[in-house]
Order: structure tokens, then sequence, then C-alpha cells
């Protein structure tokens, strides 16, 4: 039972990881076309870049006060955490079930 709870949380994850490719790439796309300073001050490659998931992840994205550009990082926001809740729950769920074996 333990497994299986394991795998419904890597299935939220794969959804977090969904809506994430989704609606980060769109945000990145208007930062280049809009904010080229704040752009230029992720870097190249911010996709995956932890510093920048971090930056997305701490709402840091708010300083720049456009409602259009956080109306697309909120939601990638939203599906980062919930990848980061999926595997921690599937991990724990995991740990929880060898140590009970």
């Amino acid at each position: 039972m333990l497994l299986f709870f394991a795998l419904c949380f890597v299935g939220v994850a794969i959804a977090g990881a969904c809506a994430y490719i989704i609606f980060w790439p769109l945000s990145l796309v208007h930062l280049r076309d809009r904010h080229p300073a704040v752009r230029e001050r992720l870097g190249d490659g911010a996709f995956l870049k932890p510093a920048v998931m971090w930056w997305l992840l701490g709402g840091e994205y708010r300083d720049t006060r456009d409602p259009t550009f956080t109306g697309l990082a909120t939601p990638a926001r939203i599906a980062l955490s919930t990848v980061i809740f999926g595997l921690g729950g599937a991990a724990i769920m995991w740990l929880w079930s060898v140590a009970l074996s």
C-alpha cells in the first residue's frame, strides 16, 4: 500500500513537471521580450538553472511589477513546488516501506 502511495506521489510530480514545462518557458520568453535586464541577470540556460529555480520558488519574480509576467510565473512556481512535494512524498513513502520490511 505504501508503494502505491509513493507511485501516486510520482504521478503528482509528473503532473507538476508538465505544468512547469508549459508555464516557465512562456515566462522566460516574456522576460526576453519585455524585461531584458532581468533576463540578463538570470543568464543563459535559465530553464533548469538551480539559482533561477530558487529565484522562482522564493517569489523574487514579483519584483518585476509586471502583471502579465507574474501571471505566467506564478503557475510555474506552483508547478515547481508540486514537483518538489511529489518527489519528496514519494521518497518518504518509499523509505517508510523499506523501514517496515
